[in-house]
């Protein structure tokens, strides 16, 4: 499958199958907060929420490869992230794009 943020593919064209997209909600771990927490205090990288959000792109980019298959697509042009906080603990990650198929 064919990732890429650009609106086209170039030198090929292709048929539009229509949107799709994949989403996860991750919530921290109190372990990771305590750790996180004792991070702050010296500074630098939050490691472990890094970790999780690196876990639950992966995640959507997935869900949202998954529904391009199921649409019979062999790419996904314009793809996009979006965040939002469900909760104070909880996040939620979107991966989306036009999924096509190639000719």
């Amino acid at each position: 499958m064919m990732l890429t943020t650009t609106d086209t593919v170039p030198g090929r064209e292709f048929e539009v199958l229509g949107l799709v997209r994949g989403s996860t909600v991750r919530a921290k771990h109190i372990g990771s907060d305590i750790v996180a927490g004792l991070r702050n205090l010296v500074g630098g990288e939050v490691k472990e929420y890094a970790a999780l959000m690196a876990g639950a792109r992966e995640q959507a980019l997935d869900r949202m490869k998954a529904e391009a298959e199921k649409l019979g697509a062999d790419a996904v042009i314009a793809l996009r992230f979006e965040t939002s906080t469900i909760t104070q603990g909880a996040s939620e990650i979107l991966a989306y794009g036009t999924a096509v198929r190639l000719r």
